[in-house]
Parts: structure tokens; sequence; C-alpha cells
């Protein structure tokens, strides 16, 4: 069992994971602390086995000093995307290292048989439904976490961070999986079905977090939003969604629901009932391949299938294919525009399978300054595992906090 550590030592292991590596007056200045004081916390560490001599670094005046990372006790955290068309895992060290990866293959090829990528064309379909129905064979979520935690062996797994296309608890994830229903409790219940099918070890914590709000971290870090405090991440794909970061942070709501843009009335009109749901249908993958199929001109060539053969067609010059795109950016265009009268964000960054497409950018740029005040969109330069990339950053703080005893994950 590891010894509960001083308050110097938990700010130093805090500030090394945040480095990678340091030397002690490195890690002294990063600290805040004195150097006597960082020597006793570093000795403390290394005796714990969290920190360990990994070098020597050597300055411009020719004195040397050891470098310092973590050590073989620090451990390692588990990230997981429970997406709509494929699950991705990552395995990190604590100073955010990626030690293995894993996607599920089989669930990709199928999503990309049925739509090309962008998700399934399944009239009525939801966005949340597609992420919980390949928990079982071979290759589904649940052997893609078990063949990480099998790459991992050996190596102690702090905390799991799992990013799910649904609502998430905003208090359900920083306790013990096993020995409190905590978790359970604050989940949706597909949620919590989702997460069990893992099958993770009862001691490993979990925390459940919302897909898009992951994305959207990772674009600040480290992606378009990248030196920016505030900003909206719209993604557009097989369902819609909003992450939204205020002043550096996730915004997650009362109910963890906020930014579920899925829920805005629609449609919205005399004589017409609203339907649950029914704007994530309408600007959806699959209402875009329907509206595709029903609108075709036979003189254009075959019918695109998918979203993606669509979008390859408009790249390609095609009239008809870049009327449809030219005609679902005005759409996206006005889903931002919603965004920037609620928000006044400054910036949006488009992603998803569909959102992220530069193709968009010209018409969402047009039809947003027709019905709002001036408001930058970009796309996304997070790419597919910007989502597990979020996770993992969670996942990591949440790890190191488990370490250091701290109330809190950062974000």
């Amino acid at each position: 069992m590891q010894p509960t550590l001083t308050e110097s030592a938990a700010t130093v292991f805090t500030v090394l994971a945040g480095a990678g590596v340091a030397t002690r007056p490195q890690l002294a200045v990063r600290a805040g602390l004195s150097k006597p004081t960082v020597s006793t916390a570093v000795a403390e560490l290394e005796a714990a086995g969290l920190a360990a001599r990994t070098g020597t670094s050597h300055g411009n005046t020719g004195r040397s000093a050891a470098l310092y990372g973590l050590g073989p006790a620090a451990g390692c955290v588990l990230a997981v995307d429970l997406g709509s068309t494929h699950t991705e895992v990552r395995g990190c060290a604590l100073d955010g290292t990626v030690l293995v990866s894993r996607t599920t293959a089989a669930a990709r090829t199928a999503a990309r048989a049925r739509s090309g990528a962008y998700d399934a064309p399944i009239p009525g379909a939801r966005a949340r439904s597609g992420a919980y129905d390949a928990n079982s064979g071979a290759t589904g979520p649940r052997a893609a976490v078990h063949a990480a935690l099998v790459a991992l062996a050996g190596v102690r797994v702090r905390a799991a961070v799992i990013a799910v296309p649904d609502v998430a608890p905003v208090h359900g994830g920083s306790g013990p999986r096993a020995g409190t229903s905590r978790v359970a409790d604050a989940a949706t219940p597909r949620v919590a079905d989702a997460v069990a099918s893992l099958a993770l070890p009862p001691e490993i914590p979990v925390r459940i977090e919302n897909n898009v709000n992951c994305a959207a971290l990772t674009e600040l870090h480290e992606g378009a939003a990248r030196g920016r405090d505030s900003f909206g991440y719209l993604q557009v794909g097989y369902g819609i969604g909003l992450g939204i970061v205020v002043g550096g942070q996730v915004l997650r709501g009362a109910n963890g629901a906020a930014g579920e843009i899925a829920r805005l009335p629609y449609p919205w009109a005399e004589g017409r009932e609203s339907v649950h749901e029914g704007l994530e249908t309408y600007a959806g993958a699959g209402s875009l391949v329907r509206r595709v199929a029903a609108g075709w001109d036979p003189g254009d060539g075959p019918c695109p299938r998918t979203a993606e053969e669509l979008f390859a067609l408009a790249a390609q010059g095609r009239p008809g294919a870049g009327a449809f795109v030219t005609a679902h950016a005005r759409e996206v265009g006005r889903l931002a525009a919603a965004v920037a009268a609620v928000l006044d964000p400054g910036l949006i960054v488009l992603g998803g399978g569909i959102g992220a497409n530069p193709q968009l950018l010209p018409g969402v740029r047009a039809e947003l300054a027709r019905l709002s005040w001036p408001t930058e969109v970009v796309s996304s330069m997070a790419g597919e595992s910007g989502t597990v990339a979020g996770a993992a950053r969670l996942a990591v703080a949440c790890g190191v906090q488990t370490v250091t005893g701290g109330d809190r994950a950062g974000h």
C-alpha cells in the first residue's frame, strides 16, 4: 500500500508529472518551493518508487544536475473512447506518454460499410445508440480494453476515463467503481450498462465524460483552439453535439448536459410539433444521405451512398454533389448561429465526421455572418483521435490526483 505523501512531495510529484523530466532546481522553481524542501520531497518520492533518476543535465557553465522522471510505482491510466462508430483505447503514463493504443477495427469497418466513415444512415437513429451494441466478440470494446490491460500488465492502473456519446454524470467519476454505487447511480442506464460491459477490474477508479467535451479539451490544449480560453466545439457527424469551454474549463451544466444541442426544439413552426432530438435527426449524417438519395439527379451519375462519397464527389468539382454540400453547410451555419446567439464564444471549431470537412467552412461562415455577429469559424485539428486524447488528458489528471490524494482532477 502506498504511503500518504507529505504536502511538498505531492506538489513535487504533480509538477514532475506535468514536466516529464526535470532537475531539482527546475522542480523548485515550478513548485515554488525551496531547494532543500524539494530535495527532501524527491527523496521521499524515490523511496516510494514514484520518482527515479533518469540521467544528467549539463548546463552552459559546465555544471551538471541529476534529471528525474516518474518512477515505476507511479503507474498509468486508461482512456476509452466508447464512440458511435468505433472504440479507441489508450494507456498512458502519468506524464502523458502513450504506452499502448488499441482500436476496434471490426466496429469501425462495420460502420464504414454502412455509411462510409460518416456514421450509419439509419432512419431515426440517435447519436448515442451505436456506442453500446458492440461489446461482445473478439474485436469489440471489451476486447480492446482487455488487450490494452494485458499490454500494461505489471503496471498499476491509477484511473480510467470513459468517453461516451451521452450525457455524463457531473459527480460520478472520481471514486472506485467497486465498493460504491456512485457511477452506476449517477449515470444513465445506457451509460452504466456500457461501462459494466467493459469488465474493468473493480479496483480501478472510473470517471465518465461526454465524448464531445473530451474532444473540446484536445482542441483547447493542442488543437485549433490552442491559446484561446473560451470557444465552442461544434461536432457534426452521426449526431450533433457542442463542447463549451469558458475560461479554460469545460462547462458541464447542472445535469452534465450543457451543449446537448440535439435537444433544441425542432421543428419550430406553426402547426408542427417539435420532436424529441429531432434536430439531431435532421442535421446528422443519416439525414444528409437520405436527402441526397431523394433528390439526386440521375444525370449526375451514380448516387453517392454515404456522406464520405458525397464529399469526395464535391471535392472533384461535381456540381450536383457540391449543391448538397453547400446546402448542408448552410444548415450547419444555422447551428453555429444558435451557438453564437447563446454563448458569443468568439470562436467555433467544427469537428466530427462531417463538421471537420473544410468544404463546409465557406458556407458555414457565410450563414453565420448573415444571422449573427462576427465569430471566427475553423476546422478541427484534433482528428479522429481527438476524443481519446482528451479522455487521456483527464485520466492523467485523475491518476495524479489518486497518487497525491488531491480532491479533484484538473481539466
